[in-house]
């Protein structure tokens, strides 16, 4: 039975000079949920794979809700042309507001903040604080340094095997749909194995 996803949070990368790829990646993303009814909930940007992903909901008439902290706002790094812009005290209430806005989650390829926050859903995920589906979209094998270190902490005892069914790879943009609507159910009791 495929689950009910509303609304998506997607966490990109704002970079200008990373190859076209990754911001095709997202634009395609932005067009693919948003033609498939799904709302985006993101960091608000207007440039890099943020903008691209805006960009691509935009062109569908897709939702588009950015949460923007502050600073972030003065710094005039907010995307003028999205459905709403939020903008928060900081770093810590934007990534909170994202994930309670989400049915799911998302991660494009990206810097520190974009893993920071990929890890910081898996880790609620692993808490039982949030329930939903994560996915890591990895552009041209992005992603399998960090998977091949999840997979390890398992290995080290550091985690439960079962913690590695708190995310999925997406190889493509167009794989993402199928895994957002057919994830497994995350075990309700999951804070039972939270600590091994």
């Amino acid at each position: 039975m495929e689950r009910e996803i509303r609304r998506v949070c997607v966490y990109a990368a704002s970079s200008r000079q990373t190859d076209s790829k990754y911001t095709d990646a997202a634009r395609r993303l932005g067009g693919l949920l948003a033609s498939e009814g799904i709302g985006i909930i993101y960091g608000g940007g207007k440039v890099g794979s943020m903008g691209a992903l805006a960009e691509g909901a935009l062109e569908e008439g897709g939702e588009v809700i950015g949460v923007i902290p502050r600073f972030m706002m003065d710094l005039e790094w907010g995307h003028p042309g999205i459905g709403e812009l939020r903008v928060v005290e900081d770093i810590h209430v934007r990534k909170r507001t994202m994930l309670e806005l989400s049915d799911a989650v998302v991660a494009l390829p990206g810097a520190s903040g974009t893993l920071e926050e990929l890890l910081e859903a898996i880790t609620w995920k692993r808490l039982g604080l949030y329930q939903n589906p994560v996915v890591m979209v990895s552009v041209d094998g992005f992603y399998q340094h960090l998977v091949r270190m999840l997979e390890q902490t398992v290995e080290q005892h550091f985690m439960d095997p079962r913690h590695l069914q708190m995310w999925s790879v997406a190889e493509k943009v167009e794989d993402v749909p199928d895994l957002l609507w057919n994830a497994p159910p995350w075990d309700p009791d999951a804070l039972d194995f939270a600590a091994i």
